[in-house]
């Protein structure tokens, strides 16, 4: 069995399925995908429930999502996961996106129907849970700077934060215009949050960074070995909690660099899980996977 497969596996379940025990029936999609620690999560809450599913790595290009989304649909998936680049392409693709996932303005869960497509986000609430978890602190208490919040990701963590009621959040992007939408629409949901909107290399960066409680990245910066940090030193103070949505490596260069100022930090397992969880019962309502997913992604350490 392949580690990852590609648009060019999904042409027949003689292909798809040479050498498995059981049929691949669900999927996460990226690009890269083969860091993905979804299929093992998945597969042991398959496994407990009794569900006879296999859960693959599917690596998608740009600009094929919905090809994907046929070819899963002909074969018979039950639904797939989405992860980066692909959460606004993945929303454009589906037939029907749950207002949820509409407010959040990205698609993360797809659910193949028989009459259509479905696109639900649980990045957002399973975002909210891991604050709490990680921090022992609701997101609603906290003054939030998300940086990279031009992708999906990052404006499903920025929408949840205005839906929770935060004071203030600080969107940082490389391109400030790609941030207008978002902002405008966050701006209806909470008209009493503070919202700033920066480009990286705004001269107030860090005075808005340090005004807040909470940094989170939501850019694939720090995935590939030699990254950067996502902000300069300046933008930290020990009194920050520093959540990166990266989980491998474990330790990014973000949360190594917060580490040496006494700032408390976690990387993106907790948030992996619970909106893993949150996926799995839209597929398969009733079932309570929680428990088993975080046995299973016991073995990633936290940053």
């Amino acid at each position: 069995m392949k580690q990852v497969y590609t648009i060019g596996d999904l042409v027949s379940r003689e292909v798809h399925d040479a050498g498995a025990a059981k049929g691949a029936r669900l999927a996460v999609i990226g690009h890269p995908i083969a860091h993905s620690a979804s299929p093992p999560m998945h597969q042991a809450a398959l496994d407990a429930a009794g569900i006879d599913a296999r859960y693959i790595r599917l690596d998608i290009e740009p600009g094929q999502v919905g090809e994907a989304f046929a070819r899963m649909r002909a074969l018979g998936f039950i639904g797939c996961n989405v992860t980066v680049p692909h959460k606004l392409d993945a929303m454009a693709a589906c037939d029907e996106v749950h207002p949820d996932a509409q407010a959040l303005g990205a698609v993360n869960t797809i659910r193949f129907d028989e009459d259509a497509t479905r696109g639900f986000n649980t990045d957002g609430p399973g975002f909210a849970r891991a604050i709490e978890d990680d921090f022992h602190a609701p997101l609603a208490s906290l003054k939030v700077a998300v940086v990279g919040a031009g992708g999906g990701a990052g404006q499903a963590i920025a929408t949840q934060g205005c839906l929770s009621g935060i004071a203030k959040l600080v969107v940082v992007n490389r391109t400030v215009a790609k941030l207008g939408p978002l902002v405008a629409r966050v701006r209806l949901l909470s008209p009493q949050t503070e919202i700033v909107a920066l480009s990286f290399d705004d001269p107030s960066l860090a005075d808005h960074c340090l005004s807040c409680d909470l940094i989170v990245n939501t850019s694939s910066v720090g995935l590939k070995s030699g990254d950067p940090p996502i902000v300069p030193v300046a933008c930290l103070k020990k009194e920050h909690l520093v959540y990166d949505t990266i989980y491998q490596p474990a330790v990014t260069p973000l949360l190594a660099m917060a580490n040496t100022l006494g700032c408390r930090t976690a990387n993106g397992v907790s948030m992996l899980l619970n909106q893993g969880a949150l996926a799995f019962q839209l597929w398969f309502p009733g079932t309570t996977p929680l428990p088993t997913m975080r046995v299973a992604l016991g073995h990633l350490s936290r940053g």
